[in-house]
């Protein structure tokens, strides 16, 4: 397989590369697949360059073309449990705390 890199940013997407890759993911690729995704990684890695090249410091990044507005109602606090109440129905619990199996081989 061909060492040589894709795109016209000199992106260092190589069969190699693709390789390797598809090995870390223990993803099965043919030859044809692998010189057919190396093509479609180096398109995406050079839009990618061309989008970086179109940035520009005085341009902010923005997630959403349109300014998103919160749509939640206000947080107004209200009657809430007591401890004692919280706790009343608990089938374990230390006056302040649920108590609760240890996970995970933690030690209490």
């Amino acid at each position: 397989m061909s060492e040589t890199p894709l795109g016209a940013y000199g992106a260092a997407i190589t069969t190699d590369v693709v390789s390797h890759l598809a090995n870390l993911a223990r993803i099965a690729l043919t030859p044809d697949e692998i010189v057919k995704l190396t093509g479609e990684l180096g398109a995406i890695v050079d839009a990618v360059a061309k989008v970086s090249e179109v940035a520009t410091p005085d341009v902010p990044p923005t997630s959403h073309p349109i300014p998103l507005v919160n749509v939640f109602r206000p947080d107004i606090p209200g009657v809430t449990l007591t401890t004692a109440e919280a706790l009343a129905g608990a089938p374990e619990h230390d006056g302040s705390r649920f108590k609760v199996s240890a996970i995970l081989g933690e030690e209490q």
